[in-house]
């Protein structure tokens, strides 16, 4: 599994509604980390449990010096979870991205509503995107903070 990981003032994540309605707004959070998840075809469990704790521990969140020393756990804050197949893209050959790498969504969603849970089970505020939708996601990057971190 991969996380997009970035902090930031706020975010939000808007998807169509039935029949392609209007955008609405369905997470949005302040202060905190927005996190694209891609899941692979070997992932398991696991590796949401061990990806889920990943994200709650990275001291990445600037403590009372301004000194990234502070993880969402420790302050409180939010979390944006966004699924994100193309975090599985190939583009070694070519200039069209191959999606061979990315889990068929029957095998990913269940996986990313682990990793949803297991972040709210530590006592974490998660706001989600819609699996399998289209979606507008607005944030706010604070430093820029931007990290890869796969499990």
């Amino acid at each position: 599994m991969r996380g997009l990981v970035q902090r930031v003032s706020s975010a939000e994540v808007r998807s169509a509604g039935d029949a392609g309605s209007d955008y609405e707004v369905v997470g949005s959070i302040g202060v905190g980390l927005c996190v694209f998840v891609g899941v692979t075809h070997d992932d398991t469990a696991d590796h949401a449990r061990k990806l889920a704790d990943k994200i709650a521990g990275l001291r990445i969140l600037d403590d009372d010096a301004g000194i990234m020393n502070v993880s969402v756990a420790d302050r409180g804050a939010s979390v944006l979870i966004v699924s994100q197949f193309t975090l599985y893209g190939d583009t070694t050959k070519g200039r069209r991205p191959s999606w061979i790498g990315a889990a068929r969504p029957e095998h990913a969603e269940p996986l990313v509503d682990l990793v949803v849970d297991h972040l709210r089970d530590a006592g974490l505020d998660v706001a989600t995107g819609r699996f399998r939708a289209e979606m507008q996601v607005e944030l706010v990057n604070d430093g820029p903070i931007t990290l890869m971190v796969e499990v």
